[in-house]
């Protein structure tokens, strides 16, 4: 071998030595860095705008609807057709439907005693008739007697004595007897007049009773008098454990029962509780972020229309009830799977700063009756006592105790005892 090549290898040697040392040294580093390096989450402290929450539960309510009851003068009524609740519907759609057998059968038996009424009047205005003929032809036949009886008075003076005395006889008997007849003839007329009237008056009354039954059927079906969403209503109690129900297909109705209702879903608003201590922290014009549980994909934006003047008893929050306020909340927009009765979670933005110190709420922790943040030092934390002066929404405002750009541990960094 060759010096050339004897220094050739030398070297080769002496660069795969310096290779390996250098290997190692960055493992060595990597190894101490990658064990020095915190395996506890952090977050930077941050300068930022700060937006303070108040969070409610809401209700979607429309303020236009109409309630849709059973007739009020219709006893025994079991439903027959319902429509699925949530249904959109157009005026003058079918909404519910009840059986109509027994008014039909019961309205077959009262065309029967109506007919059998008319013919009773008619048969009673015929008798009427009959005897008001007879009448009247005894008090024809009565006056022309009285006529014969005064002709045959007039002529007492050419008569014998006994004679002219039976002629007044006779006349006086003559006019007796019209005067009789007479009054026999106003006394049948009333008479038939009277029973004709309670005729007249059972007929109306079995006429009244049709076309009350003409009526219910109409009655029987309930259709929309405007467009909107059907809605059914927990108004009826199947047993007195179960709560109320919404009624159902087959279901037996009392008159004037709430069934359903059917919002003007243009008039929908959201409404909400709120405590008499949060109460100052609202007004009119808030903006408010709102979520549904029924919409979990989408957020809706509104804002604060009313409040209501007086707190009210609350008896939803159990006992004692509270006193609170009713917040009217306006959507600024609209979807169509908005109904009625949803509940969702209502963010009212009540504060803000637009400039300050910021840290998440996963990096806020209680230590020895303190309030302390845990902010990274090369590779330990430091437990530092903080002050809070805001936390909302899943964000904490620092008044005093941290620095823009530190590092703060959002576990806690110190071992459970």
């Amino acid at each position: 071998m060759s010096e050339r090549d004897h220094k050739r290898r030398r070297k080769r040697v002496t660069i795969a030595a310096i290779a390996v040392v250098l290997t190692g040294s960055a493992g060595f580093w990597g190894l101490r860095l990658a064990h020095s390096a915190p395996s506890i989450p952090t977050a930077v402290v941050r300068r930022g705008a700060f937006t303070g929450w108040l969070d409610l539960r809401g209700q979607i309510v429309a303020r236009q609807s109409v309630i849709i009851a059973a007739p009020y003068r219709i006893d025994n009524m079991r439903i027959l057709k319902l429509l699925p609740n949530g249904t959109r519907v157009k005026k003058g759609d079918m909404l519910v439907e009840f059986d109509s057998t027994q008014l039909h059968s019961d309205l077959a038996q009262n065309r029967v005693g109506l007919k059998s009424a008319q013919a009773d009047v008619e048969q009673q205005r015929a008798k009427g008739r009959l005897t008001e003929e007879k009448d009247l032809t005894d008090v024809m036949k009565a006056r022309y007697d009285v006529q014969s009886a005064e002709l045959d008075a007039s002529k007492a003076e050419i008569l014998s004595q006994i004679e002219g005395d039976e002629a007044k006889l006779k006349l006086a008997d003559a006019r007796q007897k019209l005067a009789a007849a007479e009054a026999k003839l106003k006394a049948d007329h009333a008479s038939d007049g009277a029973a004709v009237k309670d005729k007249e008056q059972v007929r109306d009354k079995s006429l009244y009773q049709v076309q009350l039954d003409e009526h219910s059927l109409t009655q029987l079906t309930l259709r929309a008098p405007a467009a909107g969403m059907f809605a059914l209503l927990s108004t009826h109690w199947t047993s007195p454990t179960s709560g109320p129900q919404p009624f159902r297909q087959g279901d037996q109705v009392w008159p004037g029962a709430a069934i359903a209702e059917l919002p003007d879903l243009s008039t929908l608003e959201v409404t909400a509780r709120v405590d008499e201590v949060e109460r100052g922290r609202l007004q009119v014009g808030q903006k408010a972020n709102l979520r549904f549980s029924a919409i979990p994909d989408r957020a809706f934006k509104g804002h604060i229309k009313s409040i209501s003047t007086l707190a009210s008893v609350d008896f939803s929050e159990g006992w004692p009830p509270p006193r609170n306020f009713t917040v009217y909340i306006a959507l600024d927009q609209s979807d169509e799977r908005l109904r009625p009765s949803m509940s969702g979670t209502v963010r009212v933005a009540v504060d803000r700063v637009e400039s300050g110190i910021l840290i998440p709420s996963e990096a806020l922790f209680h230590k020895n009756g303190e309030t302390v943040a845990y902010v990274l030092h090369g590779s330990k934390f430091e437990g530092r006592k903080i002050a809070v002066e805001q936390q909302s929404g899943g964000q904490v405002l620092v008044a005093k105790g941290l620095q823009v750009g530190e590092r703060v541990a959002l576990k806690n960094p110190e071992p459970s005892r």
